[in-house]
């Protein structure tokens, strides 16, 4: 064993050429037993709340990205990224070595995704040519999907996606990669690998450990571009000067997000139908899930699965208080999906001075993104030390380790926020409220650990009767009044 160790310790000596990162990056992602993601260390006694770090613009939007080599990333495994879409923006396709889940904040539009192997089961009329000699064709192509704000989008590692704006106003998607997910065998960067158009490269930041060898001025940063172009008129059977276009070779400009000069000829099904039918299967999943069941496996395959959710109906949500708010769980009992991605997706909304928590997460790290409004937000450590104690606004995230403890308070423009967390059934346990470990706990019990008295312990445990979501308390009403 000493002996392989040493030789290997020889050639990367001899190779000089990224040995030693590739050790550390296995060391760091030490594979557990029985799990689906790798270990890494989180030594965090100082969280942020964090904001996109760089911008690309595009010809019909703009990209956002957050710091993936931040620490409080690389510790929860997940990338951030925010699409803004312009009236008929399409976001050109692309797959990740990563599997991505999307929530839609604002607009509606059409998502398609490519299951590959799966057959084309929609048709959409195509009609080309001038008006003498216009033509009339079916084309066939693979589900499309009518999106909506609160949507979640779930796209497994590798399947192609492109999402088309075909509504009024802007199209904002906030999109996490689970980095860490046993199935990105890459490293742990995300990457895009674009299907069409120059995609305007990435920064030094964003390209760590990427390698640009090989890489030709005038191809574009499309998975095209860097094809012999011979070999590529003779695979796709086409002309030599399609498969510059398709290379990309004239520098195409426009970006990842481009503008439809006219409205994509698509014929999706109606929205109001969409939503009526998601909502009954939505209903019908939730009783399973209260039940404890998942799918059977027969009614959803790998290419009928759902890849979308609303989260947005109050009737589907796991903890509802008409003068808190709520909070709606996704996880792979009610969405799939889910279960092969390995995340849980958790919504919620917070009226003024309304809380959530404490709580804190069994066996995930979370990622919480500001939707709206804002909400002083404090973390706790296995120390007792306050690593956060802010606010956390619209269009910020912040990443809470495993077992760290979160308290919410929405300020006065209320909260509504998303989470991805890293297990497909994430757990929380509550440490106030009625289903909580206080509650669970024998009186006696409390009044020898804090040192109260049995009157003082019999209030600490029954004083707080809601779930999940809490009311302002009346000592607090008396504070703001005052």
């Amino acid at each position: 064993m000493a002996y392989s160790y040493l030789l290997s310790l020889s050639i990367c000596f001899l190779v000089l050429h990224g040995c030693f990162a590739q050790i550390e990056q296995v060391t760091r992602r030490t594979r557990l037993p029985h799990q689906h993601r790798f270990q890494t260390e989180c030594r965090l006694d100082n969280l942020n709340a964090q904001e996109p770090s760089e911008r690309i613009e595009s010809e019909a939007g703009f990209t956002e990205y957050w710091d993936q080599n931040d620490d409080q990333f690389q510790c929860a495994g997940v990338a951030l990224v925010r699409h803004t879409i312009q009236r008929r923006g399409l976001l050109l396709p692309s797959y990740s070595n990563a599997p991505r889940v999307y929530y839609v904040a604002q607009g509606k539009g059409i998502q398609g995704a490519v299951l590959p192997g799966c057959p084309n089961t929609y048709q959409s009329p195509l009609q080309f040519g001038n008006r003498r000699t216009q033509q009339r064709i079916a084309d066939s192509h693979q589900k499309l999907r009518p999106i909506r704000e609160g949507d979640i989008l779930a796209v497994p590692e590798g399947v192609a996606q492109w999402i088309y704006n075909d509504g009024e106003n802007q199209l904002v998607l906030v999109g996490f990669y689970d980095t860490l997910n046993e199935e990105n065998q890459l490293d742990q960067n995300p990457r895009d690998f674009y299907l069409a158009g120059n995609p305007q490269e990435q920064s030094e930041q964003r390209n760590q450990g990427q390698s640009r060898r090989g890489k030709q001025d005038d191809n574009g940063n499309n998975v095209f571009g860097g094809f012999d172009r011979r070999l590529l008129v003779d695979s796709l059977n086409i002309r030599e000067d399609l498969a510059d276009k398709i290379q990309s070779r004239r520098k195409d400009q426009r970006g990842n997000i481009v503008d439809v000069q006219d409205d994509l000829q698509l014929i999706a099904p109606g929205r109001e139908d969409d939503e009526e039918r998601e909502d009954k299967r939505d209903e019908e999943r939730e009783d399973r899930r209260r039940q404890g069941r998942r799918e059977n496996g027969i009614e959803e395959t790998f290419c009928t699965q759902r890849l979308k959710h609303n989260t947005d109906d109050p009737q589907l949500a796991d903890f509802y208080n008409p003068r808190a708010g709520r909070v709606t769980t996704l996880n792979s009992y009610v969405f799939p999906i889910l279960e092969r991605l390995q995340l849980t997706v958790v919504s919620g909304f917070l009226y003024k001075n309304a809380l959530v928590g404490p709580y804190y997460n069994l066996n995930s790290n979370s990622v919480i993104y500001g939707l709206r409004g804002n909400a002083r937000i404090q973390v706790v450590d296995d120390n007792g030390d306050s690593v956060y104690d802010g606010e956390l606004r619209k269009g910020q995230a912040l990443v809470v380790p495993q077992n760290y403890v979160v308290l919410k308070r929405a300020e006065n423009e209320g909260f509504e926020w998303v989470s991805i967390k890293t297990n497909d059934n994430a757990i929380t346990n509550q440490l106030a409220g009625r289903l909580s470990v206080i509650q669970a706990l024998p009186v006696d019990v409390l009044q020898n650990a804090f040192n109260i008295d049995e009157n003082d312990a019999f209030q600490l445990k029954e004083n707080r009767n809601e779930a999940g979501v809490f009311s302002p308390s009346e000592s607090q009403s008396q504070r703001r009044r005052d």
